[in-house]
């Protein structure tokens, strides 16, 4: 009787699934192509990097068709919310702030943020040994939401740019000392190339800010959509028990856990 009952309710569950997946035969997706590894263009235009990849793992798991839409980062909650696309899945953190206006999925991964600096800057890591110093940080983020509510009062110098190659860029142009980032993201983009040789992490990761970072990044969606949210959080536990979700953190990120906490 236990059996009959665990296949029917598996049974159901699949057909519910499916039933979701059928009612979006196209998914548009908002990314910003200025966060490597996570979302980047390749050489010939293409948009590609870990985000991506877990969005068309999605769509072909929910039997639907991806449609990518490129949008500056501040704008993807106002882009979604006006109906430019219908879900957001670029890195986007869970917070309580953004939670007031859209639906999120559960995570599909949770990397922490630290504050990368000149090596030659001393400093013990703490806000007060920063001050004075020329912060970049990636505008609408949850680094800026930190860098502004904590280190601006401790006499930190915060500057925000539309996108996070940006900083990067004025980084090596001299003009910023340093930046608040995720550690996956920095790595790949900036601290593993020969323009970031001379940075380096300070103080601690950033993680137990949850007011600011949020418990991971999740799918944003509009909160009418509940069925596209529901079918994208089934998709995201299909992949993490099929093995695909695992393939593609191990494309970009091999040997490094990015589930987190």
């Amino acid at each position: 009787m236990f059996k009959k009952t665990l296949l029917l309710g598996t049974l159901l569950l699949a057909v519910s699934f499916n039933a979701l997946a059928k009612e979006w035969q196209e998914i548009r997706v908002a990314i910003d192509t200025t966060y490597k590894p996570f979302t980047y263009k390749t050489e010939d235009g293409k948009p590609t990097g870990f985000d991506v990849d877990i969005a068309q793992a999605l769509c072909l798991t929910l039997k639907a068709k991806c449609v990518f839409v490129e949008q500056q980062w501040d704008q993807m909650i106002p882009g979604l919310l006006a109906g430019k696309y219908d879900a957001i899945i670029s890195s986007m953190s869970i917070t309580a702030e953004r939670e007031k206006l859209v639906d999120f999925t559960g995570k599909y991964y949770n990397t922490p943020s630290q504050i990368i600096l000149n090596k030659n800057i001393k400093t013990d890591g703490t806000p007060a040994s920063l001050k004075g110093k020329k912060l970049g940080v990636l505008k609408g983020s949850t680094q800026e939401s930190y860098a502004k509510g904590e280190l601006v009062k401790a006499g930190v110098e915060i500057l925000s740019y539309d996108a996070q190659d940006q900083v990067f860029q004025e980084i090596i142009a001299g003009r910023l000392d340093g930046a608040v980032v995720d550690i996956i993201e920095v790595k790949g983009a900036f601290l593993d190339t020969p323009a970031g040789k001379d940075y380096v992490f300070v103080g601690p990761t950033l993680g137990a800010y949850i007011n600011y970072f949020g418990t991971g990044e999740g799918i944003a969606v509009r909160k009418q959509d509940k069925d596209l949210r529901m079918a994208l959080d089934n998709g995201i536990k299909t992949l993490r028990s099929n093995g695909q979700w695992q393939k593609i953190s191990d494309k970009y990120f091999l040997g490094t856990d990015i589930w987190g906490n």
